[in-house]
C-alpha cells in the first residue's frame, strides 16, 4: 500500500486524517504492526526543545525620515550584523552585550521582542548623498518592524553526542557544567521524538517540509551548515516569521562560562506512505545510541568512552568506567512533548497541511576539518624518538636515584606491567632521601598523574602543564601503557622555533 502527501492532505481537508505523535506511534507498530499501522495512520508528529546556538533573526527596521545606511548597529548593547542593506540587519543568537557580557545576549533580545517589550536601536553609518544620517537611536517593539524573519543555519541535529570531563577540574561547556574525574554526564535532544530520527532516510524530510518552528508554521530551507547526512548526523536550516512565535517555544539561556543560546521549539510532521515510513516512525529510546565523549580532551575527534542510548541516559544515572554516573538533560523532553502535541492538533483541526519536500537532502555528505595552513604539532612530534626510560613501583628510592643520575633526567614515569602507576622526581627523591625513606618508590611517588596522548596538540599538553604546574607528563596510550613522557624543555624548544613546522 502506498499513499501521497496529496491524499493525506484531502483527508485533513475533509476532517478525517488520522494523525498521532510518535510516541504514540511506536505503541500502535507494536501492537498491529508496521502494515496495519501504515494504512490506519496518515501522519506522526515529531517534536523537540533544545538550545539551537545557530539561531538568529533577519530584521527590517523600515527607512528613518532622514535615510540612514547603517554599517553597525546594535540591538539593547548587542551588536547585529548590519552588512546587508541599508536598514536590514542579522542578529545572532550567541552574540553577547556590550555592558552585559555573557549575562545577556542575541537570545534575550529576540525573547524580549517575543514577550511584547521595547528593544532600544543604535544605528550608526558613514553617510552618503542618498542617505545622509550618521546616528540614529530609537526604541522598537516587534509589532514596528516590517519583517522579523528567524533563520536559524543549522537547527534539528539528527544525533547529540553525550559528554562528560576526565580532567580534575570542572569544565564549562555548550553541554552544561561537567564535573571532574567523570562525575556527571549531560545529553540532549528528545530520542523518540527526535524529528529526523524518525526519518532517518530523510525521505519526506528536504526543502521547502513544513514544520513547527517556535509555535509557528516554519519551513525547512535544505540542508543545515555541518550537514554530515553519510555519517547519521544531519542538521536542516529552517526559517519561520518570529512575528507568530510563542515565548513558550523560545526562550534565552546563558551558559555559565560558554556563552549564550536560544532553546527553540521545532516539529516535524511524518507523513505514513508506506510500512517502511511506518517502522521508522516507530523508533524507540532503546534505538538510538550515542557516543559519550571525553570534553576535557581539546581535540576536534574527542575519544569516545563508550555508546549509551537514550533509554540509559534517560533513566538518570549510567554506568561509566565501572562507576554508576548521573545523567542529565540539556534539552527539554516535556516541551518536546507538548510541540508534537500542538502540532498534531493543528493537523487534526485542519490549519496545518503537508508539503512536499521540492528538494531532498544530500545523501552521504560528510563533513570536512577545517584546513590549518599553520598546523599545530601534536605531542608526538616533539616527543621524537626518545628512549622510555621508566622504573617499576616495587624499585627502590635508590634505583631510582641510578636511573635518573645515568639518563640526565628529572622524571621518571612509575610502570608497573608496562602501565602507568605513577611519576617520580628528582624532588621527591631529595625529600626522601632527607626524611630516611630508602625504601620502595610507591611510598614518595605521584599517584594521581596529569597525562597526555600522541595524538594531542602541542599546545593543548602545555596548557595542562600550567594550569596543573607541572613541569613534566607521562604520555600514555588508551591501555594507559607508558609510551614517553614530555617535559617544558619540550614544550619550551617547541615555542622558541619562532614558527610552527
Amino acid at each position: 500500500m502506498v499513499k501521497t502527501i496529496a491524499e493525506i492532505n484531502q483527508k485533513i481537508a475533509a476532517g478525517n486524517v488520522c494523525v498521532v505523535t510518535a510516541e504514540e506511534m511506536s505503541d500502535i507498530v507494536d501492537d498491529i504492526g508496521a502494515e496495519k499501522a501504515a494504512k490506519e495512520v496518515d501522519v506522526v508528529t515529531t517534536g523537540t526543545f533544545g538550545a539551537m546556538c545557530s539561531s538568529g533573526v533577519f530584521f527590517n527596521f523600515g527607512h528613518s525620515e532622514t535615510p540612514i545606511k547603517i554599517t553597525k548597529m546594535f540591538m539593547n548593547d548587542v551588536e547585529a550584523y548590519a552588512g546587508v542593506a541599508a536598514v536590514d540587519a542579522y542578529l545572532g543568537a550567541t552574540q553577547f552585550s556590550e555592558k552585559e557580557g555573557l549575562k545577556y545576549g542575541g537570545a534575550h533580545v529576540i525573547e524580549d521582542l517575543i514577550a511584547g517589550k521595547e528593544v532600544t536601536i543604535s544605528a550608526y553609518s558613514y553617510g552618503t548623498d542618498c542617505y545622509p544620517k550618521k546616528e540614529l537611536t530609537t526604541t522598537v517593539t516587534l509589532n514596528d518592524l516590517n519583517q522579523a524573519i528567524m533563520l536559524n543555519p543549522r537547527n534539528a541535529y539528527q544525533r547529540y553526542d553525550a559528554a562528560t570531563n576526565g580532567s580534575k577540574k570542572i569544565l564549562h561547556t555548550y553541554m552544561g557544567e561537567l564535573l571532574p574525574d567523570f562525575k556527571n554526564v549531560t545529553y540532549s535532544g528528545a530520542g523518540i521524538l527526535s524529528p529526523i530520527s524518525n526519518d532517518p532516510n530523510y525521505r519526506t524530510i528536504g526543502a521547502g517540509t513544513k514544520i513547527f518552528l517556535g509555535g509557528a508554521q516554519g519551513m525547512i530551507v535544505g540542508e543545515g551548515t555541518q550537514c554530515s547526512t553519510g555519517g547519521g548526523y544531519a542538521t536542516l536550516m529552517t526559517t519561520g516569521n518570529l512575528k507568530h512565535m510563542k515565548k513558550e517555544y523560545l526562550n534565552a539561556a546563558s551558559f555559565n562560562g560558554y556563552g549564550i543560546s536560544l532553546y527553540l521549539g521545532l516539529g516535524i510532521p511524518i507523513p505514513i506512505l508506506d510500512a517502511d515510513m511506518a517502522k521508522s516512525t516507530a523508533v524507540r529510546d532503546a534505538d538510538i545510541s550515542v557516543g559519550i565523549k571525553d570534553y576535557s580532551i581539546g581535540r576536534r575527534d574527542r575519544p569516545v568512552l563508550r555508546t549509551a542510548t537514550y533509554e540509559e541516559l534517560k533513566s538518570g544515572s549510567i554506568e561509566l568506567n565501572g562507576k554508576t554516573v548521573p545523567t542529565s538533560p540539556l534539552s527539554v523532553f516535556k516541551t518536546a512533548r507538548k510541540v508534537a502535541e500542538e502540532l498534531k492538533n493543528w493537523i487534526a483541526k485542519g490549519t496545518f497541511t503537508l508539503s512536499e519536500p521540492v528538494l531532498p537532502l544530500p545523501a552521504g555528505q560528510s563533513t570536512k576539518p577545517m584546513k590549518e595552513t599553520n598546523k599545530i604539532p601534536l605531542v608526538k612530534d616533539i616527543l621524537g624518538d626518545t628512549r622510555l626510560v621508566s622504573v617499576e613501583k616495587n624499585q627502590t628510592v635508590v634505583d631510582a636515584a641510578k636511573i635518573m643520575r645515568q639518563n640526565e633526567r628529572n622524571h621518571l614515569p612509575v610502570v608497573s606491567d608496562k602501565k602507568l602507576a605513577g611519576i617520580i622526581t628528582s624532588w621527591d627523591i631529595s625529600k626522601a632521601v632527607s626524611e630516611n625513606h630508602l625504601g620502595t618508590i610507591e611510598a614518595c611517588m605521584t599517584k594521581n598523574v596529569i597525562t597526555c596522548s600522541l595524538n594531542e596538540p602541542a599546545d593543548v599538553a602545555a596548557k595542562r602543564m600550567a594550569e596543573y604546574h607541572i613541569s613534566a607528563m607521562p604520555v600514555i596510550d588508551e591501555n594507559r601503557n607508558v609510551i614517553g613522557i614530555i617535559t617544558s624543555e619540550h614544550i619550551s624548544k617547541l615555542f622558541t622555533r619562532g614558527k610552527y613546522e
